[in-house]
């Protein structure tokens, strides 16, 4: 009888679960396919979301922006995805990791994207995690307080900012493995990334910047400074350095160009390619490091698997062991000493959700759909809009970019700004302009002639 019983509720719940996905399932069973789209939405893979690290609070599906037209376009659903799943692989077993579990838990089958023709958008697509401590500015300036309906209706000004240690429950995980990288961990496994993201410790303050002393208005002023031509003899670095903070990203030369972009950084932002490329490709302009200036935020953007071994080699202050970056020691790019404390990595719903709010391309339509996403400066105006209260631009691309060389630094022969397939430039020209048009943000736009001083 011992032997027996353990037999007979086993089959019973077997029996329960098999009636209960059956029930799911409107008309016929058709095959293994729906059977992973009914499992996956019923909860058997996918925990409560309030047991996640932060809220997650299920999409409004409000109208999401699009800048560059003017108009609105509703969120959708494309009726196609399903039929990419007879690729998958079978599920993979994870460990509990830094989730409360006392069994093994079920990741879901691997996504791939070879395997979509163009953007899979799922019915949870524009849900993302929020921060419980939501910034309430003071400042009658705010962007908060904005009066433009579009940008409103499009912004989540409590959007999680950061990923850190906790937020990889495995849950989270299969909610954010449907989605490409940057936005997600389409093609990686879970071991992989968390043991990279267990590394990352939350941050002491969910707010990047304080407001200053010094600021009587409550209005916290920021600078955002790309690497553009249009700088160069623009003589706008006092107006830079005046600002309570400066952000800048990529090769952010300032050597013998503080006239031009001055020479204070609060807030670097980078993905560890863009700093490993600058740091041997800009030598010449005396850019041996990312910028160390006193306090300055260091944020990570996490493109690919190859920032995770970064993240790795970076906090256990190892060289990399493994992929692109082997061999290479991630601390020596920040001049060898870096606090934790200061080093911030952007959470995939925030990427995503700039992409899918304010720059959605029609490359997404594309068979070449996963190539695209925002450019590094693009996430770091953006940052600053969710971090600042008054944000002005400078260094970015503009509709008369031909006229400029394409880079501030580039003094020899004048180079022209490439259009390359992974980032949408014309996108991002009107979306500039849109956004200082709509008084949202105030762009740099230089109208003299250069040869003029």
């Amino acid at each position: 009888m011992r032997k027996v019983l353990p037999l007979i509720v086993s089959l019973l719940c077997c029996a329960f679960f098999y009636v209960l996905i059956w029930n799911k399932i409107q008309g016929t069973w058709t095959g293994p396919k729906e059977l992973y789209y009914v499992a996956s939405k019923s909860g058997f893979f996918w925990r409560d979301r309030n047991e996640t690290t932060e809220n997650v609070t299920p999409a409004i599906r409000t109208p999401s922006l699009n800048l560059s037209s003017g108009k609105t376009t509703k969120s959708t659903v494309k009726e196609d995805v399903l039929d990419s799943f007879h690729h998958v692989k079978s599920h993979q077993e994870a460990p509990l990791g830094n989730h409360n579990l006392t069994t093994s838990v079920t990741t879901l089958p691997v996504l791939y994207k070879k395997d979509f023709k163009k953007l899979p958008e799922w019915d949870f697509e524009d849900v993302y995690t929020r921060n419980n401590e939501e910034r309430h500015p003071v400042c009658s300036k705010s962007l908060q307080k904005s009066k433009d309906k579009e940008f409103q209706a499009a912004i989540i000004p409590n959007i999680q900012l950061w990923l850190h240690k906790g937020h990889l429950n495995v849950s989270e995980w299969n909610r954010l493995s449907h989605f490409n990288n940057p936005f997600g961990f389409m093609e990686y496994k879970y071991n992989d990334v968390n043991s990279s993201v267990g590394l990352i410790p939350k941050p002491k303050f969910t707010q990047l910047l304080p407001v200053p002393e010094n600021a009587h208005d409550g209005c916290v002023r920021c600078a955002v400074v790309g690497t553009g031509g249009i700088l160069n003899g623009s003589r706008k670095g006092k107006e830079i350095d005046s600002h309570h903070y400066v952000f800048r990203m990529n090769g952010a030369v300032t050597k013998g160009f503080e006239e031009d972009v001055g020479n204070k950084t609060s807030v670097y932002v980078h993905t560890s390619y863009a700093l490993h490329q600058s740091v041997y490709g800009l030598k010449t302009y005396g850019f041996s490091s990312a910028p160390k200036d006193e306090g300055i935020k260091y944020v990570l953007i996490p493109e690919g698997m190859r920032d995770f071994e970064w993240i790795q080699g970076l906090f256990q202050k190892n060289i990399v062991k493994k992929g692109v970056f082997k061999g290479f020691s991630p601390l020596s790019f920040y001049g060898g000493r870096i606090e934790k404390e200061r080093f911030y990595v952007l959470h995939p719903d925030f990427l995503r959700y700039i992409r899918n709010r304010f720059l959605s391309s029609k490359s997404l339509n594309e068979d070449y759909w996963h190539l695209y996403r925002p450019t590094n400066g693009a996430f770091t105006l953006f940052l600053a809009l969710h971090t600042c209260d008054i944000v002005n631009v400078y260094g970015f691309i503009t509709a008369d970019h031909h006229k400029y060389s394409n880079y501030y630094f580039d003094t020899g022969v004048k180079t022209s700004v490439v259009f390359f397939i992974n980032h949408d430039y014309n996108l991002e020209i009107q979306t500039w302009k849109k956004l200082h048009d709509s008084g949202i943000i105030n762009l740099y736009q230089r109208k003299e002639n250069l040869k003029e001083t």
